[in-house]
């Protein structure tokens, strides 16, 4: 390997680069910790639901990528059956948007909750019926998320929806020079709100503390009376809910990204990130999905757009080479109840 004058590192097999441009970093830190911000907030919702089931049941639930993107298609088709297609952007009065924002919402949340209880009920229940092992579970996590997969493919296709926009970014202000937009506001405002909402929940309210009970001893919560399987079908029920509002949030920040894999590499991400925070550790999500959002931003321009990815993963490797339970590390079982 050797050193181009260019600030480039070249592969000595072939003739690719890998950029290493520290004046660029530096030029496009604030932008690029804007957009981190927005994109790692919706990493932050999906992981919730990881973090969620894992916490409660130790599973990895891959499935959960497709919840998300079944939220996806459920915003297309709303907007879609409120008269709007692909094209220019609509000019809509505040309270129109506003209200069809809204409904798109619902309808986001409402299909995938409904999907995660399903998933739930259909896919992991019997097997926690059966006294199946653990690799059992991750096995079928990873063939209900191909099948929720190809029931799109086969319904819709293998093409991405067109885009649908209902609300053209524009800017509101500047911070550092660096136009924060109106898309940029919501995604990250509603997603902390999003966010405390579902802590709160967990940790204050009755439903929460029979979480964080069968989280930290199932059996001993039953005698406690605690009614284990309504806690777990709750558990998907919320992660399913915060799915489908990243999925709206996504959908305004990347509207074409309804397709049929479209939830593969940002529920592979939100896994990430909840790792990265800790798992099972709800404010960890938080955490782990908005460093991760910055993060990949600061490699993209540090080593270059297709290395976007991959910053995000070594990202992963070196913070559990040091810290193998997450940065915050704190499970949900062990959360006082």
């Amino acid at each position: 390997m050797s050193i181009h004058h260019s600030s480039a590192l070249y592969l000595a097999q072939d003739d690719s680069v890998i950029n290493f441009d520290v004046a660029g970093l530096v030029d496009q830190f604030w932008a690029n910790t804007v957009d981190g911000l927005s994109q790692g907030s919706i990493y932050a919702l999906v992981a919730l639901g990881y973090t969620l089931v894992y916490g409660v049941l130790k599973l990895i639930n891959f499935a959960h990528s497709e919840v998300f993107i079944y939220g996806a298609y459920a915003t297309w088709f709303t907007f879609y059956g409120l008269g709007f297609r692909p094209g220019p952007t609509p000019e809509l009065a505040v309270f129109e948007l506003i209200g069809f924002l809204l409904l798109a919402l619902l309808a986001a949340v409402l299909v995938s909750g409904a999907t995660a209880v399903v998933l739930e009920r259909v896919a992991y229940r019997p097997l926690r019926n059966r006294g199946a092992p653990r690799l059992v579970f991750l096995i079928t996590a990873i063939g209900a998320s191909f099948v929720l997969q190809q029931l799109i493919f086969i319904w819709r296709g293998g093409n991405p929806e067109q885009a649908i926009r209902l609300l053209r970014p524009e800017p509101v202000f500047e911070v550092f020079g660096v136009a924060i937009t109106n898309i940029t506001i919501i995604i990250v405002l509603a997603s902390i709100l999003l966010f405390f909402i579902a802590d709160t929940f967990v940790n204050r309210t009755r439903f929460g503390r029979g979480i964080r009970a069968v989280a930290q001893d199932p059996d001993t919560a039953t005698l406690m009376g605690v009614n284990k399987e309504r806690v777990i079908m709750l558990t998907f029920l919320i992660g399913g809910l915060l799915a489908g509002a990243a999925a709206l949030f996504y959908m305004m920040k990347i509207p074409q990204g309804a397709s049929y894999q479209g939830g593969f590499l940002l529920g592979l991400k939100a896994f990430t990130a909840a790792v990265l925070g800790g798992i099972g550790n709800l404010r960890g999500a938080l955490l782990g999905g908005l460093l991760l959002g910055l993060m990949e931003n600061y490699g993209q321009s540090l080593f270059g757009g297709e290395w976007r990815d991959v910053v995000a993963f070594v990202l992963l490797i070196v913070i559990l080479m040091f810290r193998p339970t997450g940065i915050l590390g704190e499970s949900l079982g062990k959360a006082r109840v």
